[in-house]
């Protein structure tokens, strides 16, 4: 997810250091389903929690969780229910099985393993920028509620585009040549067409050109791109989404050679630097050819769809928000 930093927020290293060790990353505690905190990002122990690597800065946040099988629990349960009738002759009420849930639940989370994810929070402070990897919108909330309760003056909004991404990479999968692309970027060979009609078919392109007139009858019939495979400058392959995510996103062939670090020695520092340095400009790309950024509180521009009788649609096209998140490769975390 990207977001814009407010105006005023200007904290220095150190005072964002002091904010989060108070609310380290802790192992949940036997009978506890969920902790939340942050890590050392580059993770050594008893590091830093947050880096700064050529005026990027970068903070990780932990979150682990239990999960007991509701199925198990509601067994348990009923157990315990026929035990109380068959020594009481009464059946409990709404509320004690509730109780009965709760107790069944909070003794049988010490068994349960705990799973561990991590999201990677990247600020760039000149720019006003923080991109999460966020894999979702409630993932996304939940880092910015835990990032937001501990940085005083801390205020965010989704970047908003004048043209929305849908609208957008219709246009661009309608367009009769390559040439009407966007600069930078190029359409590759992976979409998803849905249509808005009440039977929600849906096509998938897997491998396969896609300028072509067999992709242009669909979207003609009404099936809109959710999803397409697009390539930044030959450098960075992603797939944009219709909510304006950035998913499954790897740096091509080469890339990663640029760092100049060997892979046996300690990569953070150059990862991240080349990570922010490509992904800084792809995201303006992105945004540049989405019509630009649009001011709070200006009117969206009229939503336009493909009209079946042309070939063409109309470039007044509704608004759009960003997002960004990434994949495990071997690449770093952005």
């Amino acid at each position: 997810m990207v977001y814009r930093i407010g105006e005023g927020f200007a904290p220095t290293l150190a005072d964002v250091q002091a904010a989060l060790e108070p609310v380290q990353f802790v192992e949940c505690g036997a009978s506890q389903e969920k902790s939340i905190g942050w890590v050392p990002p580059r993770g050594e122990a008893h590091g830093p929690l947050v880096e700064s690597v050529a005026g990027q800065w970068i903070l990780k946040l932990m979150i682990e969780s239990k999960a007991v099988p509701g199925n198990v629990v509601r067994r348990k349960a009923d157990e315990r229910i026929a035990e109380i009738e068959a020594a009481t002759g009464r059946k409990p009420g709404k509320k004690e099985k509730r109780d009965l849930m709760d107790d069944v639940l909070l003794s049988l989370l010490p068994q349960a393993f705990a799973r561990q994810s991590t999201v990677i929070v990247w600020m760039d402070l000149e720019n006003r920028r923080l991109v999460l990897n966020a894999g979702s919108q409630g993932k996304a909330d939940e880092v910015m509620s835990a990032l937001m309760n501990v940085l005083a003056g801390l205020s965010v909004s989704l970047i908003q585009t004048v043209i929305s991404p849908q609208a957008a990479m219709t246009q661009w999968l309608l367009a009769p040549t390559e040439d009407e692309w966007p600069a930078d970027l190029t359409v590759e060979r992976e979409t998803v067409l849905k249509s808005t009609g009440e039977d929600a078919a849906s096509v998938r392109f897997t491998r396969h050109h896609l300028a072509n007139d067999d992709v242009r009858k669909h979207v003609l019939e009404g099936k809109l791109p959710t999803q397409l495979a697009l390539s930044w400058d030959g450098r960075v392959a992603f797939v944009l989404t219709e909510t304006l995510q950035l998913k499954k996103v790897q740096y091509l062939d080469g890339v990663m050679d640029e760092s100049g670090t060997d892979k046996n020695e300690d990569r953070f520092d150059a990862d991240v630097a080349l990570s922010t340095g490509l992904l800084g400009p792809l995201i303006d790309s992105l945004i540049e050819a989405l019509g630009g950024e649009m001011e709070l509180g200006a009117a969206a521009a009229d939503p336009a769809l493909p009209n079946p009788t042309r070939t063409v649609v109309n470039s007044t096209l509704p608004t759009g928000t960003a997002g960004a998140t990434a994949t495990d490769h071997e690449d770093p975390p952005f």
